[in-house]
């Protein structure tokens, strides 16, 4: 039932609709899921589920104050080092990663976030699952569905040595360049 929900949704919603003020997203614990009218690669499929995440994430010894709309709305607008859907697609589409702050951080520094946002208001759209506990379906989703963009729990995934690859690069090559804003 889940996976129906997020592979074929009644509805999608996009950044507009997520950012605007009341949002359509529930401030509850749950699985969302990302569709993307154009592909952030040539080597994925477009028009359908590539992604999922869960709301709040559940750790050893806590669980993060995160919810659905929380979760979904950062992801719209927040950055990569606070978002690995984020971190995945700027990789994807060539944008340049370069440590921010002390440099401890990674980023897309402010324009290319922009640059990420932009693309993700044309392109991505979003569903989502009420639970109370998704990461208890976390792991059934990913290893049940074709979700080449979820690195953790998904080896398996034929698309997933080559993300990891990317992401890598990126990464090495921020740590190459002189610290950015």
């Amino acid at each position: 039932m889940h996976a129906a929900a997020l592979t074929s949704p009644a509805r999608l919603w996009s950044a507009d609709e997520v950012l605007a003020r009341p949002g359509p997203v529930p401030a509850a614990p749950g699985v969302y899921g990302w569709h993307f009218t154009k592909a952030p690669s040539p080597d994925l499929p477009a028009g359908r589920l590539l992604y999922v995440g869960i709301a709040p994430r559940h750790m050893a010894n806590r669980t993060s104050a995160q919810n659905l709309r929380t979760r979904v709305r950062y992801h719209f607008r927040g950055n990569a080092e606070g978002s690995t859907l984020r971190l995945t697609l700027g990789c994807l589409l060539g944008l340049e990663l370069r440590r921010v702050g002390s440099g401890k951080r990674m980023t897309f520094g402010k324009d290319g976030e922009a640059e990420l946002s932009q693309w993700m208001a044309e392109h991505a759209r979003v569903c989502w699952v009420e639970h109370p506990e998704p990461w208890a379906l976390e792991s059934d989703l990913i290893t049940s569905l074709d979700l080449p963009l979820n690195l953790d729990q998904n080896r398996h995934n034929g698309f997933h040595a080559r993300l990891t690859e990317i992401r890598a690069q990126a990464r090495q090559r921020a740590r190459e360049l002189p610290i950015g804003v």
